[in-house]
This record gives C-alpha cells, sequence and structure tokens, in this order.
C-alpha cells in the first residue's frame, strides 16, 4: 500500500521565474549561482532530475550536472502565489495557493506602526523593545544582544517577508516567556495580514558566543481552506510533520510532530519516521538550514557544502522505500546566496520524484506548485482538490 515522504528543501530554487522583475529578482538563480561559484556533486540529486530540471527553468545546465534524469520523473515548479514567503509557497505545494495578499512591513526605521509597538509592550507586560527594523537576525542578535539580556528587552525585527520576528534569549528572558509574548504579537498583527510571528530563542553571554537554538516557534496564520494535510487526516491517514512544518500550518491536518534541528537530525527524524510509518502515511519534512544558515547569510560555500551532505544521504531514503511509496523533493521559494540584500528571491522550483514503480519522465513546466499537493494525494488515492493538477496519475 502506498506512503509518500515529501522533502522541501528550503529556498533552493533553479531560477527563470517569469515573474521576477516583480519582485527585483531577475537573474536570481539559486542553484545555477552556487554551482558556478563552487565546485559541486551532487549525483543522486542529477539522477532524480535535479540538472534537467535547472536547464529546464533557466536554459542553462548548473556546472557540474547534467540535463539528463536516469531514474527520476522530473520537472519545474512555477508559483502562483503571490509574494516569496514560507507559507505562500508550502500552502501552495499543499495544494492551496495563496488568494490574498499579504500585509509586510516597510523597510523604515523605526518600522512597525507605533500603536502595534504600544499594545504589545502593554499586553507582554514589557520594558521596551530592542530593533524595530529590518535586519539579518544573526547579525541583530550579535549587535543587541547583550542590551537585550541587560534590560530585560525582546529584539523585534522584520524582513521583505511579512513577518514579526522576536529574538529573546532562552535562560535570561525565558523560552515559555519569549513564546507567551511571541502569541501576543500574533493576536496584535494577524488584522495586519502578517504571515507569521516567529521566536527567535538564542544562547551565549556576549556577542561572539551568542548562537541561535533548536527551539524555534511560528506562530502562523492558518491557511483559508483544507490543505493536503488536511485531506490526508480527513482520510483517516497519518499525517507526520517533521521540523517546522506544524508551524507552518498552524498544526491543521496533523497527525504526529517532530522537532529536529538542523539539517542532520532533520533527516535523521525522516528516515525514523518512514521506518515507522504504516500504509497511506503521508511524512513532509522541511529542510532548514538551506535557508535559514546559508542562503539568508549569503553563504555560497556553506549552501553547497549542505547540497552535498544531503545528496549524500537520499540514498538512506530510497533504500527504506517500499515498491509503491513515493518520494517527492522540491522548493518553496529562493534564496540566491549572491544576491544583494539577504531576503528570498522569486524563482522556480524543482521537482524530481521517485518510486521503485515509476520510469525517469519529464512532466515539463507545471503552473501552479499545487500540481505536487495533487500528485501527492492521487498517489495516496484522495479525491482531486480545487487547485493543481496530478502529474503522475498517468504515469503509474
Amino acid at each position: 500500500m502506498p506512503r509518500a515522504i515529501l522533502c522541501i528543501l528550503d529556498s533552493f530554487g533553479i531560477g527563470g521565474a517569469p515573474d521576477a522583475a516583480d519582485y527585483g529578482d531577475v537573474g536570481a538563480d539559486t542553484l545555477g549561482h552556487i554551482a558556478a561559484n563552487f565546485p559541486l556533486s551532487l549525483p543522486n540529486l542529477d539522477a532524480l532530475g535535479l540538472g534537467a530540471a535547472a536547464t529546464l527553468s533557466s536554459g542553462a545546465t548548473p556546472k557540474g550536472l547534467t540535463n539528463k534524469a536516469k531514474t527520476g520523473v522530473w520537472g519545474v515548479g512555477r508559483e502562483v502565489s503571490k509574494g516569496k514567503d514560507t507559507p505562500s509557497g508550502h500552502w501552495e505545494i499543499a495544494g492551496v495557493p495563496v488568494p490574498f495578499d499579504w500585509g509586510y512591513f516597510p523597510n523604515t526605521e523605526p518600522t512597525f506602526p507605533p500603536d502595534l509597538i504600544a499594545q504589545f509592550i502593554e499586553k507582554a507586560g514589557l520594558p521596551g523593545i530592542l530593533g524595530n527594523r529590518h535586519a539579518s537576525g544573526t547579525a541583530i542578535i550579535a549587535e543587541l544582544g547583550e542590551e537585550s539580556i541587560r534590560t530585560g528587552k525582546p529584539i523585534c525585527y522584520t524582513s521583505i517577508d511579512s513577518v514579526f520576528q522576536i529574538a529573546a534569549h532562552e535562560t535570561h528572558f525565558g523560552l515559555e516567556r519569549l513564546y507567551q509574548v511571541s502569541e501576543i504579537a500574533f493576536k496584535l498583527t494577524a488584522p495586519l495580514m502578517i504571515g507569521r510571528v516567529i521566536s527567535r530563542p538564542f544562547v551565549g553571554e556576549d556577542a561572539a558566543s551568542f548562537k541561535r537554538t533548536g527551539n524555534r516557534r511560528d506562530f502562523a496564520i492558518a491557511p483559508p481552506e483544507p490543505t493536503l494535510l488536511d485531506r490526508v487526516h480527513a482520510a483517516g491517514h497519518p499525517v507526520v510533520a517533521i521540523g517546522k512544518i506544524s508551524d507552518i500550518y498552524a498544526g491543521h491536518g496533523v497527525t504526529e510532530k517532530i522537532k529536529a534541528n538542523g539539517n542532520n537530525a532533520l533527516m535523521d527524524a525522516t528516515l525514523g519516521a518512514i521506518d515507522a510509518a504504516a500504509d497511506h502515511t503521508f511524512i513532509m519534512t522541511n529542510f532548514v538550514d538551506f535557508d535559514q544558515e546559508y542562503g539568508h547569510r549569503r553563504d555560497v560555500p556553506g549552501y553547497a557544502r549542505a547540497l552535498m551532505a544531503f545528496d549524500a544521504r537520499l540514498p538512506d531514503i530510497i533504500a527504506r522505500m517500499g515498491p509503491d511509496d513515493l518520494l517527492v523533493l522540491t522548493a518553496d521559494h529562493g534564496n540566491d546566496p549572491t544576491w544583494p540584500g539577504t531576503d528570498h528571491t522569486r524563482e522556480q522550483v524543482p521537482i524530481m520524484a521517485f518510486s521503485p514503480s515509476l520510469s525517469p519522465a519529464s512532466i515539463g513546466i507545471r503552473p501552479t506548485f499545487a500540481d505536487i499537493g495533487e500528485s501527492i494525494a492521487a498517489w495516496l488515492g484522495l479525491p482531486p482538490g480545487k487547485h493543481g493538477t496530478s502529474f503522475l496519475s498517468f504515469l503509474r
């Protein structure tokens, strides 16, 4: 009986988005620019069709890859949702394109509306806040972390994405208190259609030793209609959400939530979930390091090494698959580490699917990420959803 595993390589774009100009991202190409600047060896991803998908998307085969798939069903995903946020990409992948415009904070200083901050300080019982601007999380923690510890004021910042982020020390401020104030901020920002409030705990005693921990928590607006996760759950099947997946979907449709910190731990958790999975289980993992540790930090060598480490462990997933299991690899947006700034980039994404029961084939450029969710739904025997079309049913 079939099972499905969906791995999101967070931010692993392959360029070529036709609307990139609307976002100032013409020419952005996460994979292509990494390959041009660092020697990549990705034999397992390439066999599944990564190089072929990148060639179709951008018109050029990335250095170190080929344009021919040996074992996978491959294609290109094109997002129809507006923006280049995590929720937009994930919801659309799960069959629900975002039908509204997100709210954003202007790139000014201060960036947050004064009345919003006044209410936040009052309701959360805070002595004030620090930051109040667009910033890189690691940079602003290094800059203001010591003052935050000394004053008890959390660090609040945002980016080009629809997000309100709150960083505070795990012990000096308190992890549970950070979650509490983040929930207060979420209730205040939800009417502004801010997609997420993110708790960003850190440890260390000075700028040189500060480090964000794996206890991040996202408070997110719920999807506007049932996603693939809800549909699998409603059919009576398990839905295992690994990493930040449960937070992105506000817990909807999730039957088991597994937290893990870092790509290796996320891979271990995914392998464990496959070993334990019953028939018709849907497993969904977000591999966050590509985005959080390397894309936003504009770390080309780090991103490249993380890709090669993932590639090296990909056979571990395939070895655990049964004849009716399906593996899908894709991404939610781009984050070109050679691009100006520190934000996501509007790009198309690779779609690579593998099952022992499928032969290699091209599925072309898909007009919406929702085709991914509909393909998994069809594989698990679910009725079609409102958005997207399965690209796998005719291949079986």
